[in-house]
């Protein structure tokens, strides 16, 4: 044998090898490790029943919905869409599931499901709020700064009136006109009575005092909305800012 060699090889040993080792060598020690081998187990166990019990069983089920963010939404229409079934628990529901199926009320824009433990779901919601609406047969069809048309009823207050040849969500004139109101200053855009798109380059905003801002296409929105409002300190009845380097007053 090599000098050092028995040295090298104690070297090489693991260090868990070593521990268990040196704790079989003192009194007791065969003894305190089948002690820390049965709390282990014991302790795996408690855990995975504990899990089946949450999993199983209602002690972990769903007691309390908590729903955020309803202003024109009906709370009964968003309880029915998350579909939670009696005694399920916390750990088997679908939140990206129930958040998909309330995001399908028309009035709603997105929502989110959380689980807040220990028997609670908490639903945030966020509605759709009308930019404009356009008149039908059928009534007055809302819609929102995304160009979705989201509900058939009375337009709220201060919703402007588009006028257009062909409304509709898939239109591009109807969308541009939708692009122009949400880049509006508030100022200008709580004065405007209706949106008369004739193209997406010939849009012009009617005010409620009867003044009319010609305001073009979607193009070159903030630096229209920047003179828009100066501009109409002026005298006139006609104001031109579809193309902003050079504005015009009749």
């Amino acid at each position: 044998m090599r000098p050092g060699g028995d040295r090298r090889g104690r070297e090489r040993r693991p260090e868990g090898w070593l521990d268990r080792f040196e704790l079989l060598r003192r009194p007791g020690g065969p003894a305190r490790l089948r002690r820390m081998r049965l709390w282990v187990l014991l302790g795996g166990c408690l855990i995975t029943v504990a899990l089946l019990v949450s999993w199983f069983t209602p002690v972990l089920s769903v007691r309390t919905v908590d729903i955020d963010g309803l202003s024109i939404v009906q709370d009964e229409q968003v309880r029915e869409r998350l579909e939670i079934p009696s005694g399920r628990s916390m750990l088997r529901i679908d939140t990206d599931a129930m958040a998909r199926r309330v995001a399908t009320i028309p009035k709603v824009r997105s929502a989110r499901v959380q689980r807040v433990y220990p028997s609670t779901v908490r639903v945030t919601v966020v509605e759709r709020t009308p930019v404009l609406y356009f008149e039908s047969p059928e009534g007055a069809h809302l819609m929102d700064a995304e160009g979705v048309e989201f509900a058939i009823e009375a337009a709220p207050i201060g919703v402007p009136k588009l006028v257009t040849e062909q409304p509709g969500g898939a239109d591009p004139v109807t969308r541009a006109a939708v692009a122009v109101l949400t880049v509006l200053p508030p100022a200008l855009n709580i004065q405007v009575g209706e949106v008369v798109a004739r193209s997406i380059s010939d849009i012009s905003l009617e005010l409620h005092d009867g003044r009319t801002v010609l305001w073009g296409s979607a193009n070159d929105a903030e630096r229209k909305a920047a003179v828009v409002l100066p501009l109409l300190t002026r005298e006139g009845t006609v104001f031109d800012v579809s193309s902003p380097n050079l504005v015009t007053v009749k």
